[in-house]
């Protein structure tokens, strides 16, 4: 008998995560690395938003349970905030606070797969989708996607993929972690379809605030209202607001599932910490300038990691449109000497490219698509540049 449940030993690590810690054990030890691997902004939290916690800690209302699925006055701000940014209007009683978006996604999965459904999923996808649905019993269905078309599922795609199994599609706009921004069209189009079919649609927007070069986010809700009964959107204060480790996310759904989701979260987490409410309630009812100037300063690296990467012999790097991630084709890498390496695949590489220019990445393995990488350019002018030069440097001196 296995000492470990079947269905937690068949959870795959976070990938980004293992990055992140290889790369921080080797700074611990003194190594000079460079990490694209994690998709957190390297801003500090709004000072108004850490001076609201400050006096949440010393409020006795906040020494107690609160309601498991959130505060009254962060769940009214949610819906405010969604009907100010998203055009979506919707109740405060819909919306869920959970412990960061992870826990929005495993909360609306485990509210709505069961045995034997299909969830269909677009890669390049992020890591963690896949395992809560199999969790729940379900099976993610993957459809690639190409860089030629943009890194975007066509509703031909889809209908190709649908089966009388399938529950739900997880619809990803702006993109972790190609970057990519489906236009308003295409938003329709699947809408549309998922409402023809009956299919719930996961919609994840926590990347909605940063778009760039003319793109635009569009909420499929907004732009198919008649989806209303059949579609969740996930959001959470984390990459808007440069809140990663505040733990803030949300759940918006239909009543039924939104009874289902705070029911499981009273039997798991209970309340969100609630100085992390606190936090969470200034932000998203204050105004949008620090994320203005945070989206400013992500365009310009953007540009400059995307030109630097496309410079590289082998690289080729589709320009980011969204989130801060670029998503280059590392192919032309493979099969051929890289430093005293020759790495067959971009797990390999990725290795290589630790080990030998203290660099590192995420391979696209993570994410459904073997063959590329993804670079996160929140982090500082300095390190992106010198950390892109000593790939090139490898790249070249092979």
């Amino acid at each position: 008998m296995s000492r470990i449940a079947p269905r937690i030993a068949a959870i795959a690590p976070s990938a980004t995560l293992a990055v992140d810690a290889k790369a921080k054990a080797l700074q611990a030890a003194g190594e000079p690395v460079i990490g694209f691997g994690a998709g957190e902004p390297d801003f500090p939290t709004p000072p108004h938003i850490v001076e609201a916690a400050a006096e949440a800690v010393r409020d006795p209302r906040n020494h107690r349970y609160t309601p498991a699925a959130g505060l009254p006055e962060l769940r009214e701000a949610i819906a405010t905030k969604t009907l100010r940014d998203s055009g979506v209007e919707v109740a405060a009683s819909q919306v869920v606070v959970t412990n960061g978006g992870k826990h929005a996604v495993y909360n609306t999965t485990l509210a709505l797969v069961g045995d034997g459904d299909e969830v269909l999923l677009p890669a390049p996808y992020w890591t963690t989708y896949p395992e809560p649905i199999r969790l729940a019993g379900g099976t993610p269905v993957v459809i690639p996607t190409t860089a030629e078309a943009g890194f975007r599922v066509t509703v031909e795609q889809l209908e190709a993929a649908r089966t009388p199994r399938t529950k739900a599609l997880i619809f990803v706009s702006p993109s972790n972690p190609t970057g990519a921004v489906y236009p308003r069209d295409e938003i329709e189009a699947i809408g549309h379809w998922a409402l023809e079919h009956g299919i719930w649609v996961i919609t994840d927007e926590i990347y909605e605030h940063l778009v760039y070069g003319g793109h635009e986010h569009h909420s499929i809700l907004r732009l198919v209202p008649e989806l209303a009964d059949t579609c969740v959107i996930l959001n959470g204060v984390a990459k808007t607001y440069a809140m990663t480790g505040w733990r803030v996310g949300w759940m918006i759904a239909p009543a039924d599932v939104t009874a289902a989701a705070t029911n499981l979260q009273s039997h798991s987490t209970s309340n969100v910490a609630n100085v992390s409410q606190r936090a969470a309630l200034a932000a998203v009812a204050g105004d949008l300038e620090a994320v203005a100037e945070m989206r400013e300063t992500f365009d310009r690296r953007r540009l400059h990691i995307w030109k630097a990467l496309s410079a590289i012999e082998g690289v080729v790097c589709p320009e980011p449109e969204g989130a801060f991630y670029a998503f280059p084709d590392l192919q032309g890498l493979l099969g051929r000497r890289i430093g005293t390496a020759t790495p067959q695949t971009t797990l390999e590489l990725a290795d290589v490219v630790l080990e030998q220019a203290k660099v590192a990445f995420v391979p696209g393995e993570a994410f459904g698509a073997p063959g590329y990488g993804r670079f996160s350019f929140a982090l500082g002018d300095d390190d992106l540049g010198e950390g892109i030069r000593r790939v090139a440097d490898l790249v070249a001196g092979s």
